[in-house]
């Protein structure tokens, strides 16, 4: 029995089934009604979606581990340089608003990467968002009396 190598048929345990397994469900149990394509493209636009929103997700969690790296560096440099000219009451005074510029800092940056995360959930959620809304908008012209 020869088979399309293009395309997996869903008969496998490793793969789910695919657009072209459901339309062959759906004609096989033939619907009256149903516009097959325009169901596949609604799962396809769905896929798109989802497909969106995980790279809105990756995208805000990389430049926020990026940022946040630069942060830790910024602030070892900073400690580094201070306790190496940590010798004489002077230096200990100007440490101490080092120390006290550094909590700001570090209250600033935390807010920053707070942000940041809050952006990118909120990215990866309206792409969701926006398909859902799709959804519903047609769901609404199928079930209008024709």
């Amino acid at each position: 029995m020869e088979t399309d190598s293009k395309q997996p048929t869903g008969a496998d345990a490793n793969s789910m089934p695919g657009f072209d397994d459901l339309k062959k469900l759906i004609e096989k149990f033939q619907l009256p009604g149903v516009d097959v394509a325009a169901l596949i493209e609604w799962q396809s636009k769905d896929m798109e979606a989802l497909a969106e929103a995980n790279r809105q997700a990756y995208e805000g969690i990389r430049t926020l581990v990026e940022r946040r790296n630069e942060i830790l560096q910024e602030t070892l440099a900073q400690w580094q340089a201070g306790i190496k000219d940590a010798t004489s009451a002077e230096t200990m005074s100007k440490q101490a608003e080092a120390v006290k510029q550094g909590v700001q800092k570090a209250l600033a940056n935390f807010r920053e990467l707070s942000d940041m995360e809050a952006q990118a959930r909120n990215n990866a959620w309206k792409a969701v968002q926006d398909r859902l809304q799709e959804n519903l908008a047609n769901l609404q012209k199928l079930l209008q009396p024709k």
